[in-house]
């Protein structure tokens, strides 16, 4: 498949890349119904590219057939509203199959999750991400780069290889490690995706990210619109006070090795009546004391 025939997705990847939470029922299983009016809130808000079963998704604590739920719920409010990449990872069979689920679901991309193992090489690395790309050859395919020590050549290396590697989520918190790799790799060739969402989103921008993902959005979808839509047309100035607006929401998820990421998104949907707080171990609902902030912070969002 030529590059022409990515455009769809390489558009898709350049703007708010939203990243659902999955919302939990009284009994621990997936919220269905919770869950497809959260994705149809995020599509009203202007949201055209959704990330099932990403790491705001609470991928790495929902189970095999939960994983497939989700994507498929995903794809099925989607319809021809927004552009689905769908959250695949783990071990390359599981991988596999979840990136081939997804392209029967009518998914036009796939997010490959930084391979969780103690133990990664370089080449292996390639090695991983080509298994993957290789598998589905007609779907986009975006690595989740967290790891600071890859380089930018080995990404050029494996889009030699596989040109169905359209665009790269780069969430090493460094915005000259960033900028170095993104031109080592070719600044062209691929979509960059600021992957650390609003708070990197004006750094990462200006050194070439062309999209950002988001976990907020799913909170206040206008608050990061604006945000897009300032970076979009260069105005700085305008981004940052939308940061500023967004600084202390993000501080509480960052705070003590982003423990509560998920939690006070969760939290601030909660407080809107929006999906229940609860999330899984190994993350953990917020303190009351917390849990007021965040309702203040997401009230003041007039949302």
């Amino acid at each position: 498949m030529s590059s022409v025939a990515f455009e769809t997705q390489r558009a898709a990847l350049a703007d708010v890349v939203a990243i659902p939470v999955t919302p939990f029922a009284e009994d621990g299983s997936v919220a269905q119904d919770t869950y497809r009016a959260l994705l149809r809130r995020l599509l009203d808000g202007g949201v055209t590219t959704l990330t099932p079963n990403g790491n705001t998704g609470e991928f790495y604590a929902l189970t095999p057939e939960e994983r497939r739920l989700v994507a498929e719920l995903t794809m099925d409010e989607a319809g021809d509203r927004a552009v689905v990449l769908a959250g695949v990872g783990h071990d390359i069979p599981t991988a596999v199959a979840s990136a081939r689920h997804a392209r029967e679901l009518g998914a036009q991309m796939v997010m490959v999750h930084q391979p969780v193992h103690p133990y990664v090489s370089q080449a292996g690395w390639v090695d991983y991400h080509r298994a993957v790309a290789e598998a589905v050859p007609e779907l986009g395919v975006v690595p989740y780069v967290r790891n600071a020590q890859l380089t930018g050549a080995r990404l050029a290396e494996l889009a030699d290889a596989c040109p169905n590697v359209i665009g790269v989520k780069y969430a090493v918190p460094d915005a000259a490690r960033f900028a170095a790799f993104a031109r080592d790799a070719g600044l062209e060739r691929f979509v960059w995706v600021a992957g650390l969402a609003e708070p990197y989103a004006p750094s990462y921008f200006s050194a070439g990210a062309t999209g950002f993902t988001s976990g907020l959005v799913n909170v206040a979808p206008a608050v990061s619109r604006n945000m897009i839509e300032a970076l979009r047309s260069g105005d700085y100035p305008a981004a940052m006070k939308v940061w500023e607006q967004i600084r202390r929401f993000e501080e509480l998820r960052a705070a003590n090795g982003s423990a509560n990421n998920v939690t006070v998104v969760k939290e601030a949907l909660a407080s809107l009546g929006l999906c229940r707080r609860e999330v899984r171990p190994p993350s953990r609902t917020l303190r009351d004391d917390e849990r007021a902030e965040v309702a203040a912070i997401a009230a003041g969002w007039s949302i």
